[in-house]
């Protein structure tokens, strides 16, 4: 039977000293967003130093192992493998697709922001940059948990650092249309967002803000305008309602 390397060394990489301090972070406790999940006690770096050294040797048929484990870590590791199968691809885009159809159907395994953020617009947003992108509207309009309609938003980054902001603009929108409140997490996120397009095109954020800023939820406001001079952000923030 085939070893799936990624999987023993991540195993072999637990710290159980880590894991009370990750599942507090990553709030695990009853009632809050990542209520039940478990943890080994594996920091980031050190994940991805294992991806690092296990991507080449992985398959989809391990991936599938991975993503489906109850430890958080396990299924960090088998998205940021997928993001490294993904990347080394660039001229096989039948298996650039597949990475893609893995990634969308196992959705419900992306269940942390920190999943959402470290995947979706290295592979969603990569992939998109020359295709119709209304799969992401989709996702953000309509998506079945707040991981989804994050990935809706988190991966327009991709466009932004190509200089394109239309999108993270028009699909920020649709959540300013959802019904209040809105989840923090998604607040944080279109904020987020808004502030990096903000980078490329402060007098855009700026103008896009002055039709929303009095209505907009407080904490996505607070994350947009965090770049401004701290006078401008006095106002922003004392006008909302």
């Amino acid at each position: 039977m085939r070893t799936n390397l990624l999987s023993n060394r991540i195993i072999d990489a637990q710290d159980p000293t880590q894991v009370e301090g990750l599942s507090r972070f990553f709030k695990t406790g009853k009632g809050q967003y990542g209520e039940g999940d478990k943890f080994l006690g594996i920091k980031v770096p050190v994940t991805r130093e294992v991806v690092k050294e296990c991507w080449q040797e992985t398959s989809f048929e391990d991936l599938e192992n991975c993503i489906r484990s109850e430890y958080h870590e396990m299924r960090l590791a088998a998205l940021l493998t997928l993001v490294q199968i993904f990347m080394h691809a660039k001229k096989d885009k039948t298996l650039q697709q597949q990475c893609i159809d893995f990634y969308l159907t196992h959705t419900q395994y992306i269940n942390n922001w920190d999943l959402v953020d470290l995947s979706c617009y290295e592979l969603l947003g990569t992939w998109l940059l020359d295709k119709n992108r209304t799969l992401l509207y989709d996702l953000a309009r309509d998506g079945k948990t707040i991981w989804e309609q994050r990935i809706g938003m988190v991966s327009t980054m991709q466009f932004i650092r190509h200089g394109e902001l239309d999108d993270t603009y028009a699909i920020a929108d649709l959540f300013l249309e959802k019904p209040k409140p809105l989840h923090d997490l998604l607040q944080k996120a279109v904020g987020w967002l808004l502030r990096e397009a903000g980078k490329r095109d402060e007098q855009r954020l700026k103008n896009w803000l002055s039709t929303r800023y009095q209505t907009m939820p407080r904490t996505m406001l607070r994350y947009a305008i965090e770049k401004f001079p701290e006078e401008e952000r006095m106002f922003f923030m004392n006008s909302n309602a």
